[in-house]
């Protein structure tokens, strides 16, 4: 009976399979959209991260235009909830940036590279400030990071997205680089990395120790 079920079960229709995924999204903001979007793409569960803009007043952003519009460059992250939770994502996001800086992220500075979570409902804010509540115990500082409403989330321009593993050639200070070397040496300099690790020590989950 048992072996019967299972080969049932095993010969659902793909579509009727995907029924059962509680398919969720999430946005937040942690400075260059570059870097977030490569972290949480690491992240099981987590099926897609798009780049893009958020929280101000001008509709249609662009990356030429978000400056003084009050949009944050956010990433859009779609997620398995039945394999990873908005919690732990949450828990992985102020722990991958620099909470305490009300001034941007790393090198990247002004309002646009701000953090920031971006919240759909009761629930969803409700999990965000325990998130906030429970990075300010363990870091022992206070948390800058605001909990926001969620706005109308604009895609970033195309060559924005999975910018960290491109193989176009682009040019850098430093001569004409592939774009994926070219993302790995800006995340060098910036000082993600080398941050994140000295505030959250071995808790900074995509930084290299």
């Amino acid at each position: 009976m048992f072996r019967s079920i299972v080969l049932a079960l095993a010969m659902l229709p793909a579509a009727q399979a995907a029924v059962a995924e509680d398919i969720q999204t999430a946005i937040i903001a942690g400075g260059c959209f570059w870097c977030v979007e490569s972290d949480f793409e690491k992240v099981q569960g987590v099926r897609e991260v798009v780049s893009g803009y958020t929280g101000g007043t001008t509709a249609n952003p662009t990356y030429d235009t978000i400056k003084g519009s009050g949009h944050y460059e956010a990433v859009e992250i779609t997620y398995d909830a039945d394999v990873v939770s908005y919690g732990q994502l949450l828990y992985a996001f102020f722990r991958s940036v620099d909470p305490t800086d009300a001034g941007g992220q790393f090198c990247d500075r002004g309002d646009s590279y701000r953090t920031a979570v971006f919240v759909s409902n009761p629930a969803e804010r409700a999990a965000a400030e325990a998130a906030k509540a429970q990075a300010r115990r363990d870091l022992g500082q206070q948390i800058v990071t605001p909990i926001l409403d969620a706005a109308t989330f604009y895609d970033a321009e195309d060559y924005h997205q999975d910018y960290y593993r491109g193989e176009n050639r682009v040019i850098t200070r430093r001569g004409v680089k592939v774009q994926s070397e070219a993302y790995a040496f800006y995340r060098n300099a910036c000082g993600r990395d080398q941050r994140v690790t000295q505030l959250w020590g071995d808790a900074a989950p995509f930084a290299d120790h």
